[in-house]
């Protein structure tokens, strides 16, 4: 499995700030997704802020313990680093 977020691009003006991704430098839903390595999606959660940090939104999202429950294995970003602190679920590179 590989976990990653993506940026969806939105209209919105400079005042919504909780939606401006710095990272992307615009406007934007933050999207996490959970797939095969061949790319076909398993697994997309709700909207958050695209100002909101993977690390947070998988928090918010308890994809760690769906990992778990499922006895998966996810390969993620920097992004993901410290959030699996065993590194079972969750691999993040060093």
């Amino acid at each position: 499995m590989v976990i990653d977020d993506t940026l969806i691009s939105i209209d919105r003006i400079a005042a919504d700030r909780p939606f401006y991704s710095g990272k992307h430098r615009m406007h934007g839903m933050n999207l996490q997704v959970i797939a095969f390595p061949n790319g076909t999606i398993l697994w997309v959660s709700g909207d958050l802020p695209g100002s909101t940090h993977d690390t947070a939104a998988a928090r918010i999202w308890n994809i760690l313990a769906a990992l778990r429950q499922a006895g998966l294995i996810a390969l993620g970003d920097k992004g993901y680093h410290g959030y699996d602190q065993t590194g079972r679920h969750v691999v993040t590179p060093v």
